[in-house]
């Protein structure tokens, strides 16, 4: 049996890379994505006992990260003259430089979208849950991001989001 300690150094260990992905593409800086990542860690570490026990504490985690990430968006959009810069070749995995950038272009809830639903594949509830909205407002966002990244790429996009069939 696990401590409390190994038990979350273990889901760090695994969970703590691909939250800073999906950060990178909300705030497109490795290093603004690994100080959000460090602070929802914090968060989480502070909230072990309780969480640890949700069904998706993986979840849980990820929501404070991009609400985090959101904030810090929002500072810098008030007047905040922080330096960005991308650091595409740091990626755990290969990206395309076009791609990248034009989710850039992507007000911050419509990147959040993309990046949990392409990235990470997660399910629209899940997402919802995550950044804090319902699933329908999930998928207007994810759809206004698939027409604007289309747009950006020059490439044709379907009126809907793939979503699946009605219960």
């Amino acid at each position: 049996m696990r401590s409390v300690d190994e038990e979350y150094v273990w889901f760090f260990s695994g969970e703590y890379p691909a939250v800073v992905r999906t950060l990178f593409f909300i705030v497109h800086s490795r290093e603004r994505a690994e100080d959000i990542a460090q602070d929802a860690f914090m968060q989480l570490l502070i909230h072990w006992k309780k969480v640890s026990a949700y069904q998706r504490p993986d979840a849980w985690v990820r929501r404070v990260a991009i609400r985090l990430a959101m904030r810090s968006i929002r500072r810098e959009q008030m007047g905040s003259f922080i330096e960005r810069s991308s650091h595409h070749a740091e990626l755990p995995q290969p990206i395309d430089i076009d791609l990248a950038d034009a989710i850039e272009q992507l007000p911050p809830r419509q990147r959040s979208a993309v990046v949990l639903f392409y990235f990470e594949d997660r399910p629209m509830q899940e997402i919802a849950d995550i950044m804090g909205c319902s699933t329908s407002t999930g998928w207007v966002h994810l759809h206004k991001a698939r027409k604007k990244l289309a747009a950006l790429l020059g490439e044709e996009v379907s009126e809907s989001v793939d979503r699946p069939p009605p219960p």
